[in-house]
């Protein structure tokens, strides 16, 4: 077995050890495991550079990952665990899952809210995979070797990072989120380029290499620094700059592949002896990435990792949250994983789960079409309007050229949120989220989360019971639920002071050269067509017609959107917003029928649709025991739905 000891450094109760049900008290485990790899072994050679990679004395590939653990202190066989891909260090099960606060891996858990995980009898497992990580608590890391070559010295790397500020700053670090940067080889190397855009997908002018160093100003002087970016005048808000270069060293980053798959496989078949803690008591496992780690699974699943060294499954179950049409730099030299940008190799051909062919390139390629058929897993991929309105999620269900549906395999359904964003909400109107960064429109305010929850009990039941989860729910193109993103720009811009984005994002075609295959991207990427994206019709509200609708769109109190435009004190003002944050908007309904005919809304008030707040409340309660019945949302959850659809009907009518 790949895992050659899980050290333990510290354990102790959840909660008080409290007692979740059935299932009894809960503990957490944190500490390091320790893996060694065969890199000649067929799993491994799928891995970026895996024969670059320092070997020790034994010839095998050795690297460790830290880890954190909740699980039952007296576990029954035949549970399961349910695995988070960390999203840049952070955690997301009990975020996303329960309403609990987002906080370090690190002690006990400071908050497991309604505790419906535990509930569950879920085992909780997280894993370090990034190896970029900036310094903090709970950041947990995967530490892997370098690629080298033959006289032992760190490899070059070709590389790029995007830079999108939102005031003037005179120099930027060489990473994604002042992560690890990628120091440049040669600071004054002249082959280095500094790109800069209007918008993301604006045409690109050439930044005189006279006017931009590898540096930054201390004390009011330009210094030379390896580690930064630096340009005459100042980066300007609201502009996409992009720096293509060669950097010094190009860690293993695809070992995190063969580390979730091996902690996963140890905690499944691991024996006693080996120091498994969860021996004997794990039957299935599922697995749950949000935004960038949704992207990982498919990833993972694409380079046909989800088969461990003795050829078993390791997960049963993916809900892939967010991961849109997308992949990432998982598993390339220099790959950034933390990279959320359009125009970068973890965004190529393929998109939908089985083959389809590219029109244009004329390659053949699907998702799952590198994982043998009875490994592949469950799936329940979920995405919002961001993934719709931003990045192409409807390639995951149509065909490249966006004119036909395409069904995804039985092992996968496909659900919509509908009018949602990247992230749940709050019920607040706002301008400005936390960060600062400012909208035109107000920011979306519908809370996903419901259908999270629901989500996964139905992924869960098909994996153990065989009971299928409910039908897929995607705009459609042949019952004209699914329509090209600007056919709908006639209708926002016809209600007052609604922004609609100057430019849409597109996804283009992008060819990083023949080597992309081995994990060495070629860059610039040579450009091509955009693929055509779909997003859902319209009701008479403005809300999405397609998807799992919640009742903020049933018994709505405005239209919902998965996009936005910056505002003018972030820069680009009237572009959409891409990348990060990741916003959508809502348009409030007008108050009363006097406030709609002064501003001259098309569509009726809040107060010509609702008697008062009791009356909207009882028409949420009806659309959301609906929703139970159709299985998109559990029957514990109407009450909360109701609940928190008060304190909407607070925010946008007034108490």
């Amino acid at each position: 077995m790949a895992v050659t000891a899980l050290e333990i450094t510290r354990r102790g109760p959840v909660d008080g050890s409290k007692s979740f049900g059935e299932h009894g008290a809960f503990e957490y485990l944190e500490g390091q495991v320790h893996f060694a790899i065969d890199p000649k072994h067929p799993g491994s050679r799928k891995i970026a550079d895996i024969d670059l990679a320092r070997r020790a004395g034994d010839g095998l590939v050795h690297f460790s990952a830290d880890f954190y653990l909740i699980k039952p202190t007296a576990p029954k066989p035949g549970g399961r665990v349910l695995y988070n891909v960390t999203n840049r260090g952070s955690e997301h099960l009990l975020s996303h899952y329960s309403w609990a606060k987002a906080a370090p891996l690190t002690g006990a858990p400071a908050d497991v809210s309604d505790g419906y995980l535990l509930r569950s009898g879920y085992t909780l497992a997280y894993l370090g995979w990034q190896t970029d990580l900036p310094p903090g608590p709970g950041m947990m890391r995967l530490n892997v070797p370098e690629a080298v070559d033959a006289a032992g010295a760190p490899v070059d790397t070709p590389t790029f990072v995007t830079l999108t500020p939102t005031t003037v700053v005179s120099h930027f670090l060489l990473s994604d989120r002042r992560h690890q940067p990628w120091p440049s080889r040669d600071p004054n190397d002249p082959e280095a380029t500094l790109i800069v855009r209007e918008h993301p997908d604006g045409p690109g002018e050439v930044i005189d290499r006279s006017s931009w160093s590898f540096g930054r100003v201390v004390d009011g002087k330009a210094v030379t620094d390896a580690r930064y970016v630096r340009l005459t005048g100042g980066f300007q808000p609201g502009k996409c700059y992009e720096v293509y270069y060669t950097a010094i060293g190009a860690p293993l980053v695809g070992l995190s592949f063969a580390a979730t798959r091996d902690f996963i496989s140890f905690l499944r078949h691991g024996v006693p002896a080996q120091g498994n803690p969860c021996a004997g008591t794990l039957s299935h496992a599922l697995a749950f990435g949000a935004s960038m780690s949704g992207r990982y699974l498919r990833e993972l699943l694409y380079w046909g990792m989800n088969e461990d060294e003795e050829g078993r499954i390791v997960f049963d179950g993916m809900n892939i949250h967010t991961g849109s049409a997308r992949r990432g730099e998982f598993n390339i030299r220099g790959g950034q994983p933390s990279s959320n940008v359009s125009r970068a190799p973890g965004n190529t051909f393929p998109y939908h789960y089985l083959d389809q062919q590219d029109p244009v390139s004329g390659i053949t390629d699907g998702i799952l079409s590198h994982q043998k058929r009875e490994h592949w897993p469950k799936i329940v991929a979920t995405n919002s309007g961001i993934e719709y309105w931003w990045s192409g999620a409807s390639l995951t269900h149509t065909d490249p050229a966006g004119e036909r549906d395409v069904e995804p395999p039985d092992n996968v359904r496909v659900y919509y949120m509908s009018g949602t964003h990247h992230f749940p909400s709050k019920p607040e109107l706002i301008l400005a989220d936390d960060t600062g960064f400012r909208t035109q429109n107000h920011q979306n305010t519908v809370d996903y989360t419901p259908i999270l929850r629901a989500a996964l009990a139905n992924l869960d039941r098909w994996v153990r019971e065989g009971v299928p989860a409910p039908p897929s729910q995607c705009p459609r193109i042949g019952n004209g639920t699914g329509v090209r993103r600007e056919t709908l720009a006639a209708y926002y811009k016809s209600i007052p002071g609604v922004s609609f984005p100057k430019a849409l994002a597109l996804r283009t075609r992008q060819d990083y050269g023949p080597e992309l295959a081995q994990g060495i991207p070629a860059y610039p990427p040579r450009e091509g067509a955009p693929y055509p994206t779909v997003v859902s019709s319209l009701d008479e509200n403005g809300n999405d017609i397609a998807g799992v609708r919640l009742p903020d769109l049933r018994v709505p109190l405005g239209s919902y959107a998965g996009f936005n435009t910056r505002a003018a004190e972030v820069g680009g003002e009237g572009h959409q917003v891409v990348g990060g944050p990741l916003i959508g908007s809502v348009i409030p309904f007008a108050k009363t029928a006097a406030e709609r005919q002064a501003k001259g809304d098309p569509r009726p008030s809040i107060d010509e649709r609702y008697a008062n707040k009791a009356d909207y409340l009882a028409k949420v309660r009806v659309s959301a025991q609906d929703m139970a019945k159709e299985e998109y949302l559990l029957a514990e959850d109407v009450d909360v739905v109701v609940k928190h659809a008060g304190e909407r009907y607070d925010s946008f009518r007034g108490a």
